[in-house]
């Protein structure tokens, strides 16, 4: 056997394959394995191996579909929600800054101080009770639109759920 130390170059294809006593090129015994063909058991495992592989990437490829439909539809409903809401904000401050001219416009027109107070404790109890009424308005809204972006995403995950069973 030739040894490697007292060579320049590469070791050749030769050198490598096993030799008469078991052993290859870099003196390592072959435990005495049997040459058998082992590519058609290889290339069976292979073909198995590729077909799953296909089947993952379709059906990630499917999930990744359903997903982007289900981003679709909330992003659509949330756009939705979201432009109701903004809208009754500008509804409600809309009112609100029409109560409060009324108001000055009364309060300038008052005759006494007594007139001014009660103005100012009717404007009071009907500002605490527009408030409740209008906080109710958009707390209904906001839940709205929490249920309504969720709503796609739910759907999407109990399919998914439910076809995985």
């Amino acid at each position: 056997m030739m040894s490697l130390a007292k060579r320049d170059g590469a070791v050749s294809e030769a050198e490598v394959k096993a030799e008469l006593n078991g052993t290859n090129g870099f003196a390592m015994p072959l435990f005495g394995l049997p040459k058998i063909a082992l590519s058609g058991l290889f290339g069976e495992l292979s073909e198995q191996g590729v077909a799953r592989a296909k089947e993952a990437c379709e059906r990630i490829k499917a999930a990744s579909e359903e997903t982007a439909e289900a981003l679709r539809e909330t992003y659509s409903s949330n756009a939705r929600s979201t432009t109701d809401y903004g809208l009754k904000v500008i509804e409600i401050s809309n009112a609100n800054t029409a109560s409060a001219i009324d108001f000055f416009a009364h309060l300038l027109g008052s005759k006494s101080v007594t007139d001014a107070f009660s103005l100012s404790a009717t404007q009071a109890q009907k500002a605490f009770d527009t408030a409740s009424a209008q906080s109710k308005d958009l707390w209904e809204l906001a839940q709205k639109l929490a249920v309504e972006t969720g709503e796609p995403i739910r759907k999407r995950v109990a399919k998914v759920l439910h076809q995985g069973n």
